[in-house]
C-alpha cells in the first residue's frame, strides 16, 4: 500500500483545528501527519504554506503549542514534526528529541539542514529512537546520494524538483529513484508539487507521497468554515490514496 503524508502548519488557524483536523485526516487515508513548525523564514516552502506560517506566527503561536498538539495525536496517527532548525536549536536538540520521543513523535524532517551538519545528531537522534529523514534532490550525483541515505530511516523525502512547495513543477524522476535503490533499502517518498493532478504521475516508482500546499491552500480560504475545511481536506486526502494505489 503507497504511503500518504499530509503536511498542516500547527496552529493554523488555531490549536483546537490543528488536532481536529491531523485526527481527521488520519481517519481519510492519511498515513503519517507532518506537523509544520511556523516560522517567519520558510525558505522551502512556497507562498501558500508561507502565509499560513505567518498568520499562525501573528496569532501567537508558541512552540510550546506543537507539543500539545502532539500530545493529542501523535498516539493515534504516526507524527512528525517539519520545522526549519532554529526554532529546533532554540529548543535545545537534546531535550527536543527527548520531548518527540515521551510523546510519540516518529521523525522530524528539518529542511535547512545540510547532511553533513545533521550527522553530528545523528547519536541522539537514536538515543531517542526518532528518525531523521533524509533529503535527496533531483540535482543530487549518485555518489551524494550514496552518501545521503546510507543510514536513512523511516522515508527518504525525495524532492520532486528544485525549488520551493507547491510551485507545481515537473521532472522524471526514475533515474534519481533508481539511483536511491541502489544505495537503500528505505522507503521513498515524493514531495513538492504533490495534489490530485499530479499524485498518480508522482507516485510512479515511489512508495508514497507527501501533500502539503494542496492541503493549506484549502485552509485558507476564508469562506469556508472549519468543518468545510476539514471536510474538503479528507475528501482530498481519500482521493490521493486512492489514486496513488491504483
Amino acid at each position: 500500500m503507497k504511503q500518504l503524508v499530509a503536511y498542516i502548519t500547527s496552529g493554523y488557524p488555531e490549536k483546537a483545528f490543528s488536532v481536529d483536523l491531523a485526527l481527521a485526516l488520519g481517519e481519510n487515508g492519511v498515513d503519517s501527519i507532518e506537523l509544520g513548525v511556523p516560522f517567519s523564514d520558510p525558505v522551502a516552502d512556497g507562498p501558500v504554506i508561507e502565509k499560513a506560517n505567518f498568520i499562525s506566527l501573528e496569532n501567537g503561536f508558541r512552540f510550546a503549542d506543537i507539543l500539545e498538539i502532539s500530545e493529542q495525536i501523535a498516539k493515534k496517527v504516526d507524527t512528525l514534526w517539519m520545522g526549519y532548525f532554529n526554532p529546533f536549536y532554540q529548543y535545545g536538540m537534546e531535550e527536543l528529541l527527548k520531548e518527540a520521543s515521551r510523546l510519540g513523535v516518529s521523525g522530524l524532517i528539518i529542511p535547512d539542514v545540510p547532511h553533513e551538519e545533521a550527522t553530528n545528531y545523528r547519536k541522539l537522534f537514536r538515543q531517542n529512537d526518532v528518525a531523521n529523514i533524509a533529503f535527496v534532490a533531483p540535482t543530487d550525483s549518485a555518489e551524494r546520494i550514496k552518501d545521503v541515505v546510507s543510514d536513512s530511516e523511516k522515508f527518504i523525502y525525495l524532492v520532486a524538483y528544485a525549488g520551493i512547495t507547491g510551485s507545481g513543477k515537473s521532472e522524471d524522476l526514475q533515474k534519481i529513484i533508481g539511483s536511491i535503490r541502489e544505495a537503500s533499502s528505505t522507503p521513498v517518498h515524493v514531495g513538492f508539487g504533490v495534489n490530485e493532478k499530479t499524485a498518480k504521475e508522482k507516485i510512479k516508482g515511489a512508495d508514497g507521497v507527501i501533500v502539503g500546499s494542496a492541503f493549506i491552500d484549502v485552509l485558507l480560504k476564508e469562506e469556508l468554515d472549519y468543518t468545510q475545511k476539514i471536510d474538503q481536506c479528507c475528501s482530498m486526502a481519500r482521493n490521493i490514496k486512492s489514486l496513488i494505489n491504483e
